[in-house]
């Protein structure tokens, strides 16, 4: 189980990244349509959720050499999660 709990966890986390950009692409129609966007509109939900992501982990990874990985790992994935439920 030593071997295969970090695997896990880095796991868990890339799926919630992707399903939650996959999220984000499906409701872009839903988006165009209510809002009257256009695709150069809807681009920057998507460029806007990337460069929050790179921003975050920049400061993450710094803070993750202080306070150790496996906490900052676990911290981020339960906000993630509470965030992702909340939208």
């Amino acid at each position: 189980m030593r071997t295969w709990g970090p695997l896990a966890a880095v796991s868990l986390g890339t799926f919630m990244l992707l399903l939650d950009v996959t999220i984000v692409i499906v409701a872009l129609p839903d988006m165009a349509a209510a809002l009257h966007a256009s695709l150069s509109d809807l681009q920057w939900v998507i460029d806007g959720y990337a460069l929050a992501l790179a921003a975050l982990l920049l400061g993450v990874g710094a803070a993750a050499d202080v306070f150790g990985r496996r906490r900052l790992n676990v911290i981020g994935t339960a906000l993630f999660a509470v965030a992702s439920l909340g939208c």
